[in-house]
């Protein structure tokens, strides 16, 4: 008989990737709209197990660790000198302060790249932890099947 998948193989990879795939799409969604803070360490966070084995290799090297960084020849010591105060009044014609507003206007051309840097690194690193996430329920269910076989 053949053994059919079990509901977590299927499911727990998929879930993940749906997860991963949301955050993604509201990093997306809040960039274009307006500031979303830190969110977007959430998707990289996510897929922290697979980032942090990719930047071993990209790392600081061995010995980079035990040397001391190196000496300025000319070290500054203190703050710079005050700048001069403005000794004449501001035209009427500027903006004032309470005027200005930042242009928080979106580019009406979407590029289909412009993310690319971000976001296939994220969906990458999601579908290998997606592999492993799968490949692990899948030597469990089997370690489980063979023990009832046994028994």
């Amino acid at each position: 008989m053949v053994r059919r998948w079990s509901k977590a193989e299927m499911w727990v990879p998929g879930a993940y990737l749906a997860l991963v795939v949301a955050m993604l799409v509201y990093v997306a969604v809040g960039s274009r709209t307006g500031d979303i803070g830190l969110f977007g360490a959430w998707p990289i966070l996510a897929t922290a197990p697979v980032s942090l084995v990719l930047m071993v290799p990209f790392g600081p090297a061995p010995d980079a660790l035990d040397s001391a960084p190196p000496l300025d020849p000319h070290p500054q010591y203190g703050s710079e000198p005050p700048a001069k105060l403005p000794t004449d009044y501001p035209s009427e014609s500027d903006p004032l302060p309470a005027d200005w507003v930042p242009d928080t206007s979106v580019d009406p051309k979407l590029d289909m790249l412009d993310g690319f840097g971000f976001y296939a690194p994220v969906l990458v690193g999601a579908l290998v932890n997606a592999a492993a996430i799968w490949a692990l329920l899948r030597c469990v269910a089997q370690r489980r099947d063979t023990r009832r076989a046994q028994a």
